[in-house]
């Protein structure tokens, strides 16, 4: 009897689920009557406009394939190496008789990319255009290279201000230099990192015959590195190409300096 009570109530509970159903279903059709072609209309625009956005989805992936192609062969062409004799075995690679005439074939190629793509094509292109009109119309660069370093892209803004700064120093105008390199220290930004700043800014003051400032300077970078540990295990990080070259630097510039170091970690040799 019991086993029955329970069969009948879910019997009952099922019942009554199925008739609150239907009525919502009827009630539902009673307002939607007369208005099913509005309905259509509704359900064919959201289909329209799902099928619209595949196409343009589509459309801009093949686009910034094509964008990334043509900025990879133009890189490839301003990284090509500048044949110093003439090759007897001709090969598929572009020759080119000076620097100059490379960074010149490279600007078209770029030029084509930024009048052709949009953003961040276009501002990444500039930028290599800035740094190869170094090579072809120096002021013209250094004056594309000010304007890029305060674009809103924020990569291109970073390596603008660098090869900027990079450019001043290699000018003689080391007070211009330091303060770009100082401003890109301050940044804390991955792309230019604090350390890459300071070591251009410690060789800039070495070159201004700031013996102590530069010491000082290549001192905290390589004992920051040092003393650095993962939150996770405690473990030494391992250095950066900047901290080495900051150790390095420091040994020739001051090495009693450089003997006050902390000692380095000793590498992690553990198969796993």
């Amino acid at each position: 009897m019991a086993k029955y009570k329970k069969k009948r109530a879910r019997e009952l509970k099922h019942d009554k689920f199925r008739d609150w159903t239907l009525k919502f279903f009827d009630r539902l059709g009673d307002q939607l009557e007369g208005k099913g072609r509005t309905i259509l209309y509704g359900i064919g625009g959201v289909v329209i406009l799902a099928v619209l956005i595949g196409v343009f989805l589509k459309w801009s992936h093949r686009r910034d394939d094509q964008a990334r192609q043509a900025l990879g062969r133009a890189i490839a062409i301003a990284s090509q190496s500048v044949a110093t004799t003439p090759t007897a075995t001709p090969t598929s690679s572009p020759s080119f008789a000076s620097e100059q005439e490379r960074a010149q074939k490279a600007i078209e190629e770029f030029q084509k990319v930024a009048a052709k793509y949009g953003e961040p094509y276009r501002s990444e292109a500039r930028y290599f255009i800035a740094t190869n009109l170094l090579l072809v119309d120096r002021a013209k660069g250094l004056s594309e290279l000010t304007e890029l370093s305060k674009s809103s892209n924020r990569e291109v803004a970073t390596l603008s201000k660098f090869a900027l700064a990079q450019a001043k120093e290699a000018d003689g105008k080391y007070d211009e230099a330091a303060a770009l390199y100082k401003e890109l220290a301050a940044q804390n930004n991955n792309v230019i990192t604090p350390e890459t700043a300071n070591l251009r800014l410690a060789m800039v003051y070495e070159k201004q015959g700031k013996k102590k400032e530069a010491a000082d300077l290549l001192f905290n970078i390589v004992e920051a590195a040092r003393k650095a540990k993962d939150d996770a295990d405690n473990t030494p990080l391992p250095q950066s190409q900047a901290a080495r070259d900051a150790a390095q630097e420091l040994q020739k510039l001051d090495p009693d300096r450089y003997a006050q170091l902390t000692p380095e970690a000793p590498p992690n040799n553990l198969p796993f």
